[in-house]
C-alpha cells in the first residue's frame, strides 16, 4: 500500500497493512486540507492535487528505501490527489514497529521525504473564488 491516488484514503487499510502480531507500536500521519495558509488572503475552501505521471513509482521507490534503511519497520504511505475539500485527508503513513521511537522516527522521515521529493502539486481555492498555485519551488 504505497500509492498516489484519486480513491479517499483509508486509515484503518493502512494500520492494517502495517501491523502485526510482533508490533507493539503503530505511528500514523494524517495530512488534511485545512481551512487556512500564511500566504492565502482569505479563508481556504478546498485544494486541487496534481500529480506527475511517475508519482505513484516515486513515492513507491521513497516506501522501498526507508524499508532498507528501518528494517524493523513496516511502512505504508499514499498520497490523495484531485479535488480536495477541507477536512479530506491529502497524506496518510503508517509505520509500526516493536517499539515506539523507531516506528516514530521512521513515519516522520518518510512524511518529509515524500513531501520533498515525489512530484504533487497543489491548487489552492479561497473563498472569494480565487485560486493559485501554492508549494511550487
Amino acid at each position: 500500500m504505497n500509492d498516489v491516488t484519486e480513491v479517499p484514503l483509508d486509515i484503518p487499510a493502512h494500520v492494517a497493512a502495517v501491523s502485526t502480531g510482533s508490533c507493539g507500536a503503530v505511528v500514523t500521519f494524517i495530512g488534511q486540507v485545512r481551512d487556512h495558509d500564511p500566504d492565502a488572503a482569505g479563508q481556504v475552501t478546498g485544494l486541487d492535487y496534481s500529480a506527475h505521471p511517475d508519482a505513484g513509482r516515486i513515492l513507491a521507490g521513497i516506501a522501498d528505501r526507508f524499508r532498507t534503511e528501518f528494517p524493523q519497520v513496516n511502512l505504508a504511505v499514499s498520497h490523495r490527489i484531485g479535488h480536495l475539500d477541507v477536512g479530506d485527508l491529502a497524506l496518510v503513513a503508517a509505520a509500526a514497529s516493536a517499539h515506539r521511537g523507531v516506528a516514530f522516527d521512521a513515519c516522520e522521515r518518510l512524511v518529509e521525504a515524500v513531501k520533498a521529493e515525489v512530484p504533487i502539486w497543489k491548487k489552492q481555492y479561497e473563498v472569494d473564488g480565487s485560486h493559485a498555485w501554492v508549494g511550487l519551488a
